[in-house]
């Protein structure tokens, strides 16, 4: 039975009916038309689906759309503010930390969840905190090189 869901997605405030125990990913891709949200194993443990949700890093294949009621959700579309690439985003470009870019956006926000709880990581920090995301392409030397250049962009910020 549907239920009106209230959350701010992205900056925006959102109000849906739908059912309250069908997976935030599903809402997002099916249901919104935000598809940087990537859907791999479904289980929680490829983190393809990372989004922030009041700015931590969460899998939205296990999370359903009323785990997020009244909170804050951001998802790859969202993470740049006036047109600007967040320095995650921007660092991912200038290090080519992708291939097929299919992990992309979860790594993105994966990384953002890490650097919010340790801004200035050591390499040694980033490969334990990115770990539990895979990418089935090999960027990682990349991705971590990224995240490190990324740290000191963001100085401790956003």
């Amino acid at each position: 039975m549907p239920d009106t869901i209230s959350f701010k997605l992205n900056d925006q405030p959102v109000h849906l009916n739908v059912d309250r125990d069908r997976t935030l990913l599903w809402v997002l891709r099916t249901d919104l038309g935000l598809t940087g949200t990537k859907f791999g194993c479904g289980e929680g443990f490829c983190g393809g689906c990372t989004v922030l949700v009041n700015q931590r890093a969460m899998r939205s294949c296990s999370l359903t759309v009323k785990d997020v009621q009244d909170k804050e959700v951001t998802t790859i579309e969202g993470l740049g503010k006036d047109g600007q690439l967040h320095p995650l985003q921007q660092a991912f470009m200038e290090h080519d930390a992708l291939q097929c870019g299919f992990c992309t956006p979860g790594m993105i926000l994966a990384a953002f969840g890490l650097l919010r709880a340790n801004p200035q990581p050591s390499r040694e920090q980033i490969i334990r905190g990115m770990e539990d995301n895979f990418c089935r392409c090999g960027a990682h030397t990349r991705i971590i090189d990224a995240i490190q250049t990324a740290a000191a962009a963001m100085k401790g910020g956003r």
